[in-house]
């Protein structure tokens, strides 16, 4: 009955077309594409490093003015 309430609810308000049914979904690949993690792990790794050249800098800073 819940279902159905939802499903009416849906129905009224125009977004069920928005919502993919069970039935659309195709199966996704059994491991996911290393290039991709690799892409991921370099972006982590550019981000930390910025992070740390930036940390550095600041503390150079600081130091060399007072």
């Amino acid at each position: 009955m819940r279902l159905f309430a939802l499903e009416l609810i849906f129905s009224l308000l125009d977004v069920r077309g928005h919502i993919p049914r069970f039935d659309d979904f195709r199966p996704a690949p059994a491991a996911p594409a290393p290039v991709g993690a690799a892409r991921v792990l370099a972006a982590l790794i550019a981000v930390l490093v910025g992070l740390s050249l930036a940390i550095w800098a600041a503390v150079r800073l600081a130091v060399h003015l007072f």
